[in-house]
């Protein structure tokens, strides 16, 4: 099995543990439900639960949505939640 770390795991890992943060955020600063849903969501971007997923169901999810699924993310986080208004704030 190939071990090496390219550049879309990478990605993956950075990525997913924003959301995890931002997950965690929500889930303390904000309210229970879009934290655990943000939590959820960083499983899709994890390269070990993808794996998983994948092995498990026979169903991986897209790089396309992924992407798309991720500007979706930062946007609403940034724009729309009272996270972001948090920040602003700041």
């Amino acid at each position: 099995m190939n071990r090496e770390l390219n550049a879309w795991q990478f990605s993956g890992w950075i990525f997913g543990l924003v959301v995890i943060t931002i997950g965690l955020l929500n889930l303390f600063l904000v309210h229970p439900v879009p934290g655990i849903a943000y939590l959820l969501l960083s499983l899709v971007y994890l390269p070990p639960a993808n794996a998983y997923i994948r092995k498990k169901w026979r169903f991986s999810v897209p790089l396309v949505v992924k992407i798309l699924l991720g500007i979706v993310l930062i946007m609403f986080t940034l724009g729309v939640s009272d996270l972001g208004d948090m920040i602003d704030k700041l």
